[in-house]
Formats: structure tokens, C-alpha cells, sequence
């Protein structure tokens, strides 16, 4: 399944799609997200999303939890713009390496199957957007288990967001090295 996935990835691999998905990308990371951010704040310092709490124990998101006031904002936000955002960004991740490694590495190079790494950030905040519902859902309750699983989650989805970029820059110098063309 993950070969049939980097497959379409190098499919989709267009530079008109690379810089589509790279605009619609920094739109939601520069503007949208940060805007919501501080819509939460409402005029309070120190208050952030859970979701970029990077190894977070449960002691402190249950605390930043408790800074929130209302909940319903921060829910809504989860089950909308933080469901497309994850999104956006597999593709333009995805797509992205997939159009680098294209001119970075030769087709037959094992390095061109990591083109699915977004994959794992993807699937991940996926679970730390469930497991965020379910915190607000059950507060002022604070369930330990679910807690560590927060913790588990983000981590996760913060190693595969690193390794993903990490990637980008390993195909951009190899791209750069290759002068921007196809390999084969």
C-alpha cells in the first residue's frame, strides 16, 4: 500500500502542483493557524494549542487545558480547519519530496520510497485531534491514560513533521547538486 501511495506521489509530482500546495500550505501555517492561535488567546499571554505543545507531559496539557475558558471554540477548530490542515500538508509535503527526490536520487534509490514520511505526520495528528476532542469533551475530568496517549501522539506526529522536512532539505541540496534535473 505504501509503494502504491509513493507512486502517486511521484504521479502528482508537478511544479505547478509543488507551488499550488506550497502557497495553500503557508496560508494555513502563516496566516490561518496563527490567527486562530490567537483567537484562542483572547488577550491572554501563554495560552497555545495543545496541538504544538512538542513532549508535553499530562501535567502541563492539563493545565494549558484549564487556561482555555470555553471549549467549544478550540473543539470546533479541531474538528474543521485542524482536520483540512493535516491534510494540506501530506500533499504538499508528499508532493514535495516526491518532485526533489525525482531530481535528487536515481529511480531504482531506496531514499525515494521516504516520500511517504508525511504520511506518518499525517496519521498521527489525526490521532492527537481525536485525542484533543476527547480532553475537551471529558474536562474538567483528567484522564491520565488519555493524557500519555496526547503525549504519544503529538510526539510522534512532531518526529514524522521533522524527519519530512529533514527530507525536503536532503532532496533540495540533492536536487541542487543534480542541477534540477530528472533522474532516471
Amino acid at each position: 500500500m505504501l509503494n502504491k501511495i509513493s507512486e502517486k506521489f511521484y504521479g502528482w509530482a508537478k511544479g505547478w502542483l509543488v507551488l499550488a500546495l506550497f502557497v495553500l500550505d503557508m496560508f494555513f501555517a502563516g496566516f490561518l493557524m496563527p490567527l486562530i492561535g490567537g483567537m484562542m488567546q483572547g488577550g491572554q499571554g501563554g495560552i497555545q494549542p495543545l496541538d504544538l505543545m512538542i513532549f508535553q507531559t499530562p501535567d502541563k496539557l492539563f493545565a494549558m487545558l484549564a487556561k482555555y475558558g470555553d471549549l467549544t471554540f478550540y473543539r470546533n477548530v479541531e474538528l474543521t480547519v485542524d482536520i483540512i490542515y493535516p491534510i494540506i500538508y501530506l500533499f504538499a509535503f508528499g508532493i514535495l519530496i516526491s518532485w526533489l527526490f525525482q531530481r535528487g536520487f536515481a529511480s531504482d534509490s531506496a531514499m525515494r520510497r521516504l516520500n511517504v514520511m508525511p504520511l506518518g505526520a499525517w496519521f498521527f495528528d489525526l490521532l492527537e485531534n481525536l485525542a484533543i476532542v476527547s480532553l475537551i469533551s471529558l474536562h474538567p475530568a483528567q484522564p491520565i491514560a488519555l493524557g500519555w496517549l496526547l503525549f504519544l501522539f503529538s510526539s510522534l506526529k512532531w518526529i514524522f513533521v521533522f524527519a519530512s522536512v529533514l527530507l525536503m532539505l536532503v532532496g533540495l541540496v540533492m536536487a541542487t547538486r543534480n542541477g534540477f534535473r530528472k533522474q532516471n
